[in-house]
């Protein structure tokens, strides 16, 4: 089997399309769709069903997917033994600035041990244009809150939403709770707004920014409310406890988007200690617990993008 065309085959399978898979392939669509149907017509079966809203693999083509997946690996891990091994490989990471914040401290230091090398191109922004420039085959490796179930994603934890207010804030002193949040888009914006449209509180939006500094500054000074994971509770604020007759506001969840259709050493190294470090810190999602959440339709609060 030709390598070439099995990597076509898996980067169409893991990118959900030929389009999006050209791109990661640095390739024309009809480029993509001429491989496959070569391969197709090797194996003397259709290994994608083709509808012109999406690109399913048949029952052949999930068969042959683990198979491909493992040749691949092999002819990386072959070319690396004979030290044809990229030095210096570019890594392109995103995430949002707050999970940057929280794990990347603990990440670059163990990985610039093993992969010296290594060059990592890091990309801050909300969760769902990530994803999004991840599908366009512009990022290597996205650390992204869910939307919605995508076959690119993995599952690896979840972590609470929580309240937070200044240290000095009495809650009950606000007859309408000012709140900061982010812009229209943000999971957290679309649980808080929900909660207190569910419990009927007064509230009114005085702050909003893209960058977790400028909800801080506000909700620091007492000025305003927010939403936040435990982890991200900024210095001189407090998590608001349930006695004080705020909403509850769940959890989001956090998934991992690796590039599709390539592997090195060096990127299957930085995907592991990144992971390693997010179970590490959150509540593990366990397959039945991932398959449950999978097939979870998002509420009509929750179909907007993400921090």
């Amino acid at each position: 089997m030709d390598t070439v065309l099995l990597r076509a085959f898996v980067t169409v399978a893991e990118s959900q399309g030929f389009s999006a898979a050209g791109k990661v392939l640095h390739r024309t669509q009809s480029a993509i769709s001429l491989q496959i149907k070569r391969l197709e017509d090797q194996m003397g079966q259709a290994l994608f069903e083709r509808t012109s809203r999406s690109v399913l693999l048949t029952a052949h083509g999930e068969q042959l997917l683990p198979y491909a997946r493992h040749m691949l690996k092999l002819e990386d891990e072959a070319r690396e033994a004979l030290g044809n091994r990229r030095r210096g490989e570019l890594i392109r990471f995103a995430t949002s600035e707050e999970q940057a914040s929280a794990y990347l401290p603990n990440l670059l230091p163990r990985y610039a041990k093993r992969f010296p090398d290594t060059r990592l191109e890091l990309n801050c922004d909300l969760s769902a244009s990530l994803v999004n420039q991840f599908h366009e085959g512009l990022l290597d490796v996205v650390l992204s809150v869910r939307h919605l179930p995508t076959q690119s994603g993995q599952l690896l934890g979840r972590e609470p939403m929580v309240w937070v207010v200044a240290e000095h804030c009495q809650v009950h002193d606000w007859q309408s709770i000012p709140l900061a949040l982010n812009p229209e888009g943000c999971v957290f914006r679309a649980h808080a707004l929900s909660a207190l449209g569910r419990d009927e509180h007064a509230w009114e939006i005085h702050y909003s920014s893209q960058s977790p500094t400028g909800i801080n500054l506000p909700v620091q000074a007492g000025l305003a409310m927010t939403v936040k994971t435990p982890r991200s509770v900024p210095e001189g604020c407090r998590i608001v406890g349930e006695s004080e007759g705020m909403p509850p506001l769940g959890h989001v969840e956090i998934e991992l988007h690796r590039r599709p259709g390539h592997t090195s050493e060096a990127l299957e190294a930085f995907c592991d200690e990144l992971e390693q470090i997010i179970v590490e810190n959150h509540e593990v999602a366990t397959p039945e617990k991932d398959a449950a959440l999978a097939f979870r339709r998002p509420t009509p609060d929750t179909t907007t993008s993400m921090v």
